[in-house]
């Protein structure tokens, strides 16, 4: 494998200032209530680009206070959806110009490829608030004729009220959008915390939001840790859902935190590393893979050759390496990579174990990182059952010539998403969540606004006069 991990990234973009680094409740930004920060670090090369607000329980109660005012007596969620749209639309343009920008400084907080922020992360983000900003005058109830002929009804669609989104690190643009738009569009405030190895992305946003019209407390955005301003937004009896994305273990902590106060949650989490190939097909893949990994290029993610870039945070970074350890360990064979690259920054080398057993800890367990299991089939029926034995189950893809074997599969296999002959294909209009221990409920698609939104139901008595006018022209 080729490795590029000490370019001069300066000649490939001019790598951004940071402009915000504070907590932003009700429209401002603002220190925390301890004076603490934490360090954010460049995943490129190990040092710190800047020192963030930690946001803590005193920090959560003000977010969580302002955005309740601003949800019970705030202009956002009496607006009418075209008011709304209009304000999000203009957000949406703020990014736009903002571009490049905005993919430098996901780049270097997230060790994501800047090509791809700039043609991918940001421009989806876009999309994602289009779309929702597209569906914000289109919330509608229905009406209805009861059974028994005597009353009739209707129903209403209401904001759920106040919010709370936990945002992962390895999509941190996407993520917030696939988040707060829907969110937004139904009318509702929220608190955003996200991941505290990659805050900066998010703070920008706030900061583009209330340029774009959103009224202060409905965005709040309170960066930390997840032991202090996770829990603490998770367990507040004042908001009114949590919605996460992140590891399963994480989610586990956030779900009994909601039930312990008010019982909130929706969550997904997808990390693809498993693959099941049929034996006649095996030996001639992993040829072509063993060939593919060694030319694969590692390095500075603003370095256009480069294919990957480092892992986000050293945390992840060490991860990865004990998997790989496991899988040498438990008696995996290893085609290609398995090592850490270069002596600063969290590259890893992409790495291909063959011969894996279902019960070994990388075919059981999520990695996050570029590690492949491969492992031998031979019927259908076999893989199907397989693929079915994980705690997971958000997305599956399946390729194949045959559409008897895509249609059964498909309809099989227990996963939130599956993809025929491509992967990772998303879109905002296509629901994304998972079945099992992936999570509850779904992000994107109008599934996701409906989420935010309550029913009511209003009942009426039908009377039987003995009085009737009735004009007609």
């Amino acid at each position: 494998m080729e490795e590029h991990c000490n370019g001069n990234s300066e000649a490939y973009a001019k790598i951004p200032k940071i402009k915000f680094s504070k907590l932003f409740i009700n429209g401002e930004f603002v220190d925390s209530v301890s004076g603490k920060k934490f360090e954010t670090i460049d995943p490129r090369s190990g040092e710190v680009i800047a020192e963030v607000a930690a946001g803590d329980k005193e920090d959560v109660d003000l977010a969580v206070k302002a955005a309740r005012f601003a949800f019970d007596h705030g202009p956002w969620p009496r607006m009418s959806g075209g008011e709304r749209r209009k304000i999000m639309m203009k957000l949406a343009n703020l990014i736009e110009e903002n571009l490049e920008e905005l993919a430098a400084l996901e780049t270097i907080d997230a060790g994501k490829l800047f090509k791809w922020c700039k043609i991918i992360d940001i421009p989806n983000s876009i999309d994602l608030l289009q779309y929702y900003a597209g569906a914000a005058d289109k919330i509608h109830g229905s009406t209805l004729k009861m059974c028994n002929g005597q009353y009739q009804s209707y129903t209403l669609r209401e904001p759920v009220g106040v919010v709370g989104h936990i945002i992962p690190w390895n999509f941190p643009s996407i993520m917030f959008f696939m988040k707060t738009a829907p969110a937004l569009a139904a009318g509702c405030a929220m608190i955003v915390k996200p991941a505290e190895q990659t805050p900066l992305s998010a703070l920008y946003y706030a900061y583009l939001a209330k340029q774009a019209g959103i009224p202060d407390g409905v965005l709040n955005v309170v960066p930390g840790y997840g032991a202090t301003a996770g829990a603490a937004l998770c367990s507040h009896m004042n908001v009114d859902m949590i919605s996460f994305t992140g590891s399963t273990e994480t989610g586990r902590k956030v779900l009994r935190a909601a039930a312990d106060s008010n019982l909130k949650i929706g969550e997904i989490c997808m990390a693809g590393s498993r693959v099941f190939v049929q034996e006649g097909i095996y030996d001639k893949l992993v040829e072509k893979l063993s060939v593919m990994a060694n030319h694969w290029v590692v390095g500075d993610p603003f370095d256009p050759s480069a294919q990957q870039g480092p892992q986000a945070h050293k945390g992840q970074y060490e991860k990865v390496l004990t998997y790989i350890e496991h899988g040498k360990r438990e008696g995996a064979t290893l085609l290609a990579g398995g090592k850490p690259i270069g002596e600063k920054g969290y590259y890893v080398q992409p790495t291909i174990f063959i011969d894996v057993k279902d019960d070994m800890r990388i075919a059981k367990e999520e990695i996050f990182g570029p590690v492949m299991s491969l492992m031998k089939f031979k019927t259908i029926e076999e893989a199907i059952e397989r693929a079915n034995s994980t705690q997971y189950g958000l997305a599956a893809g399946i390729v194949t010539n045959s559409l008897n074997i895509a249609n059964t599969v498909s309809r099989s296999v227990r996963a939130g998403i599956v993809w025929i002959n491509c992967y990772f294909t998303l879109d905002p209009d296509c629901p994304y969540g998972g079945y099992k221990m992936s999570g509850y409920g779904r992000d994107q698609g109008l599934e996701a606004v409906d989420k935010y939104l309550q029913t009511k139901s209003v009942v009426t008595p039908v009377y039987n006069s003995p009085w009737l006018i009735l004009i007609s022209s």
